[in-house]
C-alpha cells in the first residue's frame, strides 16, 4: 500500500493474522500468559482461555508456545472440529507417534501414550494447544479428557490448553462432560483493552512496523477508537488501517476523530459494538477537525 512510504513504514502494522512480533502485553493478555505459564509449570492437566471474537486468543496461543523452553514439546491443533478418531490422528501427526496402519481409536491412544512416555523418559514435557475449542463436538471433548488420564506415578504426560469463544463455557456446563469441567484447574477470560491501552497498542504496532515520527493518534481519535472497538484488538487493527488510509488520502499527518468515525461507519462489526446512546457521539462532528 502506498501509505507505507507516506508514514515511513516497513510493513503493514495492522494486519489481522497472528504475528508474535506484534505481541502487545495489555493487562488481560499478560494475565492470561502468566496463568498459562504458571499452570504448565505446576503440571496441571487442563487449562482454559476464553474470550470474544478478536480478543487475541490465537496470538496469545502462539506467544505462549514460543515462550516455552526447549524441554517442552508442543502440539497445536487450530481447528478441533473433528470427530474423535480424526482428532487422535491429528495429535499422532503432531507428535510423530507412528501408529500401526489403519489403527482404530484404541490403538491410536496406545501409540500416543507410547510417544508421551518416550518424551517423559528424556525429561521432556508435552503441551497440546487447541484453538477454536468451542467448535469441538462433545464426543471429541470426552476423548480429550481421556488423553489427560495418561500419566506416570509422578505427573501428567500431557497438558491441554483449550482456547475458545464464550460458547465453550456454555458447552462445558453440560452434564455429559462434567468430569472434564472438574479437571480445569486454571482458566482466564480475556477482556478488551481500556482506552489508554488502545493508544499504547496503536503506538506499539506502528513502532514495530517502523514508524518513528510524532504520535499519530489524537486524544479525540483515541476516544472514538476505544468506544467503537470496545478495546477488541482485531477491531482496533481494522479501524486503524482504514484511518491511516483516510489520512494518507488527504495527505495528512495525524489521525483525528473524524477519520475514526468514518472508518467505524464502514466497519459493520464496530458499528454493532456501539450501544444506541453512543450513536450521537459517533455522528457528531463527522466533518469537524
Amino acid at each position: 500500500m502506498n501509505y507505507l512510504k507516506h508514514f515511513g513504514l516497513r510493513e503493514l502494522p495492522f494486519g489481522i493474522t497472528p504475528d508474535t512480533s506484534y505481541f502487545f502485553a495489555c493487562r488481560s493478555i499478560q494475565e492470561a500468559l502468566n496463568t498459562l505459564l504458571v499452570a504448565v509449570a505446576n503440571g496441571e492437566g487442563f487449562i482454559k482461555i476464553s474470550g470474544e471474537v478478536g480478543t487475541g486468543k490465537t496470538l496469545l496461543c502462539h506467544k505462549f508456545l514460543s515462550t516455552l523452553s526447549g524441554n517442552w514439546v508442543s502440539a497445536y491443533i487450530p481447528d478441533p472440529n473433528l470427530e474423535p478418531r480424526a482428532l487422535l490422528l491429528a495429535l499422532v501427526e503432531e507428535l510423530d507417534a507412528k501408529p500401526d496402519p489403519g489403527a482404530d481409536q484404541h490403538r491410536l491412544l496406545k501409540a500416543i501414550n507410547r510417544r508421551l512416555l518416550e518424551f517423559a523418559r528424556t525429561r521432556r514435557r508435552v503441551v497440546l494447544c487447541m484453538d477454536e475449542s468451542q467448535a469441538m463436538p462433545l464426543e471429541t471433548l470426552e476423548t480429550v479428557r481421556l488423553l489427560t488420564n495418561l500419566e506416570t506415578e509422578k505427573r501428567k504426560l500431557l497438558h491441554v490448553v483449550l482456547f475458545g469463544q464464550p460458547e465453550l463455557d456454555e458447552k462445558l456446563t453440560g452434564g455429559s462432560i462434567r468430569q472434564l469441567r472438574q479437571r480445569i484447574t486454571f482458566q482466564h477470560d480475556l477482556s478488551g483493552m481500556d482506552e489508554r491501552e488502545v493508544a499504547a497498542y496503536f503506538a506499539h504496532r506502528m513502532g514495530v512496523a517502523g514508524y518513528a515520527g510524532r504520535p499519530l493518534l489524537t486524544q479525540a481519535a483515541r476516544r472514538v477508537m476505544y468506544r467503537a472497538s470496545r478495546g477488541v484488538p482485531r477491531l482496533v487493527n481494522i479501524l486503524s488501517n482504514k484511518s491511516l488510509l483516510l489520512v494518507y488520502g488527504e495527505g495528512g499527518e495525524r489521525i483525528d476523530a473524524r477519520h475514526v468515525r468514518t472508518a467505524t461507519l464502514d466497519t459493520p462489526a464496530a458499528v454493532q459494538q456501539l450501544k444506541w446512546w453512543q450513536w450521537p457521539g459517533l455522528l457528531a462532528g463527522r466533518t469537524a477537525k
